[in-house]
């Protein structure tokens, strides 16, 4: 097949105008609270809009928001949450995805019409049923009051389904003709040929539970336990008041870690999103 003809730079133009001011109109808010981190009280509201500070005021508004709130804990919290997540996800995940994509059995389709309805479910719904289930079990402001809702992800289940069923089943029995048994086929073939899908789900499952402040409000009750998102939060309503500046700084150091992983794994993430969605 001879490759298409090559689009001139003039033709391109109109898209990537349109793509520039997309991408500028999501970058806007991010831009903002940059530029407001750096600047100190009196520059944020002023009449005219300027991103770039006239006095850098840097130094005194991420000194406030590291010195008067423990973020680094705010921080850790949200790692050992989103990884804990993950890794129950994962587990869960990938064996229920194989099965009902590769596995013949009794119920498939109808097993997997449940999972798609579990996608009609907001996360809402559960919640009081689970907030009182916590609280009678004692185990609210902890760990696995965070984690525990989250450890099955029904829309993981239909994203890998979705990669598994693209695997040719040949490559399924000629591990099978090696001795290798269902679980090992699924962690040792299966999921290492399907590293995009892996990557882009661990994408939406991190930065997810990573912004995520509803369920945090209602489980935490103390700041010790506070998630990245509640942390800001607490921050806001103790410590900064009405200092912008500082409150700023605080959201750039809990999104920053989020920016550097989209960064790093967009490559995969596209795809790993294009893989899964456009397989039957």
């Amino acid at each position: 097949m001879r490759p298409g003809p090559e689009r001139s730079l003039l033709a391109d133009l109109p898209r990537l105008l349109l793509l520039g001011f997309g991408a500028l109109l999501v970058l806007a808010p991010y831009l903002w609270m940059l530029s407001a981190s750096l600047k100190p009280g009196g520059e944020i509201f002023r009449d005219s809009l300027s991103l770039w500070p006239e006095r850098f005021h840097a130094l005194e508004n991420y000194g406030k928001a590291l010195r008067e709130v423990p973020l680094l804990r705010f921080l850790l919290n949200g790692a050992v949450v989103c990884l804990a997540i993950l890794a129950l996800q994962l587990l869960f995940a990938v064996p229920c995805a194989y099965a009902l994509a590769k596995l013949r059995w009794c119920g498939r389709e109808a097993m997997f019409a449940l999972v798609l309805a579990g996608l009609l479910i907001p996360a809402h719904v559960p919640a009081l049923p689970l907030y009182a289930g916590f609280a009678a079990a004692g185990l609210l402001d902890s760990y696995a009051a965070l984690v525990a809702p989250f450890a099955i992800s029904v829309f993981g289940i239909f994203m890998f389904r979705q990669a598994f069923r693209s695997l040719p089943d040949e490559l399924i029995q000629a591990a099978r003709m090696d001795g290798m048994g269902e679980l090992g086929i699924v962690w040792r073939v299966v999921l290492p040929n399907a590293w995009p899908t892996a990557t882009a789900f661990a994408t939406f499952s991190i930065v997810a539970h990573w912004n995520d402040l509803f369920w945090p409000l209602v489980v935490v009750q103390s700041p010790a336990m506070a998630t990245p998102a509640l942390g800001v939060l607490f921050f806001r309503a103790e410590e900064a008041g009405n200092d912008v500046g500082a409150l700023m700084a605080a959201s750039v150091i809990v999104t920053a870690p989020m920016v550097a992983f989209f960064l790093l794994a967009q490559r995969r993430f596209i795809q790993g999103v294009a893989t899964a969605g456009l397989k039957g």
